[in-house]
């Protein structure tokens, strides 16, 4: 199964979303496929499309809310400086889509990470590995199910933020789920994981608060998602098929 890339697309002309829209059903096809990311999507944005001449624009770049590590694929003259592409109009939307397939399309899995550059164990090439991070043994043993389920089964377990911290300087994860009620000082271990080089395929957070300021503040965090307790069987699937 191909995996999908999910694209904040912010201003830009309604020929051209026709023409990135047509681009991006034609990606369907492909092992890496692209899709526009609206806020009902399962996951958080991989990577944002911008176009700098726009109103829109201006207040996303501005927003208190905009996550800091999402990179920025930016159309037009004045780009901000994070950016990590600009493309120039009139658009080459065929070199866009190069550029993201760069960062997303055959990635590969880099062994050599640790949390305070420490060597880090050897994983077999292909295998995924998850970290699960909860003080819930219930928790913990029904995303263990449902992990399994989506194909995820070598899963590891940790109670608290020091022994998840040590977890991530001995090994790889392809995927971590941080419970952010349960634990002390969760998001400080999310913004390390989020920041980690070379970086962690998908850092999930799990809540009990539903509201939409939550959603904030994992999105501005650079979480792939949020799963929202009591926990969503569907909902759980969909996110979890998308990391």
């Amino acid at each position: 199964m191909g995996s999908t890339v999910f694209v904040k697309v912010v201003g830009f002309r309604d020929v051209e979303r026709h023409a990135l829209n047509t681009l991006f059903r034609l990606s369907m096809e492909r092992p890496t496929s692209y899709a526009l990311w609206t806020p009902e999507a399962p996951v958080m944005p991989h990577i944002a499309l911008i176009d700098v001449e726009s109103y829109e624009a201006g207040l996303a770049l501005a927003s208190p809310t905009l996550n800091p590590n999402l990179k920025l694929i930016c159309i037009g003259n004045v780009a901000p400086k994070n950016a990590w592409r600009v493309f120039a109009r009139p658009v080459n939307w065929t070199a866009v889509i190069h550029a993201m397939d760069q960062l997303f399309a055959s990635a590969s899995v880099d062994i050599d990470i640790g949390m305070e550059g420490e060597a880090a164990v050897s994983i077999p090439p292909g295998v995924r590995q998850t970290l699960v991070v909860d003080p819930s043994r219930d928790d913990r043993l029904y995303l263990r199910a449902r992990l399994a389920l989506a194909g995820l089964i070598e899963v590891e377990e940790a109670e608290t933020v020091m022994e998840a911290a040590t977890k991530v300087r001995e090994h790889h994860y392809d995927v971590v789920i941080v419970n952010v009620d349960m634990l002390d000082e969760p998001w400080s271990l999310v913004e390390r994981l989020v920041a980690m080089e070379p970086p962690i395929g998908s850092v999930l957070v799990s809540t009990t608060n539903n509201a939409w300021v939550m959603h904030e503040r994992a999105e501005r965090a650079g979480c792939r998602a949020l799963l929202n307790k009591p926990y969503d069987p569907s909902h759980i699937f969909r996110v979890l098929q998308m990391v």
